[in-house]
């Protein structure tokens, strides 16, 4: 099949193993706008071979696994291994796994990315984790020789666990940081966004709407946007189709008021600066 060039303009791939998770947090940012979590499954042959035909025509980007829990995905072990070197990697999962078994089967060197943030992010949430068996758990792995950053909703409610645990992960070596909350509390709506009304909106309206993030959906299928990948509706290609080749256009939109917050939020870019979001959204005509 023939090389999937990635426009200049991207600044993120993000390839979800699967959608489905192990825990199960009320404010899941997967399920603000809509999840439909069944979805098939490539294995890690096939996830070898789309991946491997991307090709950067800008700075190379890390592939970043998540999900859902990517761990969870019954190839997980095997897809990482037949990845090709020459790829970075990057991990965003809860660390139910354990992390002995993880060191046995996967070298150090699948997640030595060199970056002002760790390429292994766990996300601690509160609500469905216990904070020493996570803390042990992210020291051991640090302990093994892998890069390690331990991440957490500023839920309103959180606030006080992450007062207690940050002098805690501080005083351990561990990175600590927190995300912010994205969505509605106490009828108050959270999040810094670039466009108003793009997200929780009673109606919605027409746009062009461009992306800076290749996403990958379990099947290989390709989405402009994280509303889109959610709720499994009009994928713009697949990785595994030989034509397939990604266009970095406008493409008209009927879901604004619905956005996925990740995809309009103000937030750091691959770099770590702030300032960047996901997708550049403009209100002219449309014929």
């Amino acid at each position: 099949m023939k090389d999937v060039l990635i426009p200049s303009t991207y600044r993120y791939i993000g390839v979800f193993l699967t959608l489905s998770c192990n825990l199960s947090c009320s404010y899941c940012i997967n399920h603000l706008v809509g999840l439909k979590a069944g979805r098939k499954l490539l294995k890690a042959q096939d996830w070898a071979r789309a991946l491997s035909r991307l090709k950067f025509a800008g700075p190379e980007l890390p592939l970043s696994l998540q999900g859902g829990e990517p761990t969870i995905h019954k190839d997980f072990y095997e897809i990482i291994k037949l990845v090709p070197d020459h790829f970075q990697l990057d991990l965003l999962t809860n660390i139910q796994f354990d992390p002995d078994t993880f060191a046995q089967q996967i070298p150090v060197s699948k997640f030595n990315r060199q970056a002002p943030y760790a390429a292994i992010r766990v996300s601690y949430h509160p609500e469905t984790m216990n904070f020493e068996e996570t803390k042990n758990k992210v020291l051991r792995l640090m302990s093994l020789g892998f890069r390690v950053g331990l991440y957490t909703v500023a839920h309103p409610e959180a606030l006080e666990e992450i007062g207690r645990i940050k002098g805690i992960c501080e005083s351990a070596g561990i990175d600590f940081r927190t995300k912010e909350f994205l969505g509605m509390h106490a009828g108050e709506l959270h999040g810094h966004y670039r466009y108003e009304g793009a997200s929780f909106a009673s109606e919605t309206k027409s746009c062009l709407c461009k992306t800076t993030e290749l996403l990958i959906d379990p099947f290989g299928d390709v989405y402009r946007c994280h509303h889109d990948l959610y709720n499994k509706i009009l994928p713009v290609g697949n990785l595994l189709d030989p034509d397939f080749e990604i266009r970095d256009i406008y493409r008209e939109c009927h879901f604004f008021g619905r956005c996925n917050p990740c995809d309009v939020k103000v937030k750091n870019n691959y770099r770590q600066e702030f300032g960047h979001t996901s997708v550049d959204i403009k209100f002219e005509s449309l014929t």
